[in-house]
């Protein structure tokens, strides 16, 4: 997707808002590639989760896929096709959303994705859905692991009616790449991959935020 002149508005009205409401302190900034396909995987905590990853991302060619509830209001709809993002039915396959992800993937977009689905109320990660790890097995494309510490919408608005800026933290992990999928064991191969995925965005976490990763084989491994 080329950057319009709506969408390089919106960016600043974002970095702006984002700097007014928010101190981000960013660990592995390094590892967020400025160009070509990959796929960022991140807990997701609030609703200051969205407007981060383009204060952070210094790209054009985000790909983003926001919930088709959101499509009834007004000014959620308007900025959803502003920024170019892909409506997405959470409940049921959706074959046309998934065929524009992988299509800007393959022109060298950037997927950024919570692989739980929706936002967390506990702070702790929740099992992570086969999606993201069907995207990284199908294109081959890096996945990078990120954690989000202290957007929980409950925090952000407790500081911002004491009139102070939100501090969240970002940790960005080494990228990594997912075995393709092949053979009768698709199921169990995505299941596989999804626990790598969540157990890499686990350890980046402090403990009381891996959730139901917490006592995960893999997660002592990567420890």
């Amino acid at each position: 997707m080329k950057p319009t002149v709506l969408f390089s508005v919106m960016r600043f009205m974002i970095h702006l808002l984002g700097w007014l409401i928010s101190r981000v302190d960013v660990e592995g900034l390094q590892n967020l590639p400025d160009t070509g396909g990959c796929i960022v995987a991140a807990n997701h905590l609030g609703r200051l989760d969205v407007p981060l990853v383009y204060y952070l991302l210094q790209r054009d060619d985000i790909i983003m896929l926001v919930a088709e509830k959101y499509r009834k209001y007004a000014v959620s709809r308007w900025l959803v096709e502003a920024l170019g993002a892909i409506w997405l039915d959470r409940f049921n396959t959706d074959f046309h959303a998934m065929r524009q992800t992988l299509e800007r993937l393959k022109a060298g977009g950037v997927l950024v994705i919570a692989p739980e689905g929706t936002r967390s109320t506990t702070g702790g990660l929740l099992p992570g859905k086969p999606g993201v790890s069907y995207i990284a097995g199908k294109t081959g494309l890096p996945v990078i692991p990120v954690a989000v510490i202290g957007t929980e919408d409950e925090r952000v608005l407790a500081q911002l009616k004491r009139l102070k800026r939100a501090k969240a933290r970002v940790k960005v992990g080494q990228p990594f790449y997912l075995p393709p999928l092949r053979g009768q064991d698709r199921e169990a191969i995505l299941e596989r991959n999804t626990d790598e995925i969540m157990c890499r965005i686990a350890v980046l976490l402090p403990e009381s935020y891996r959730g139901v990763y917490s006592d995960h084989p893999r997660l002592r491994e990567l420890a």
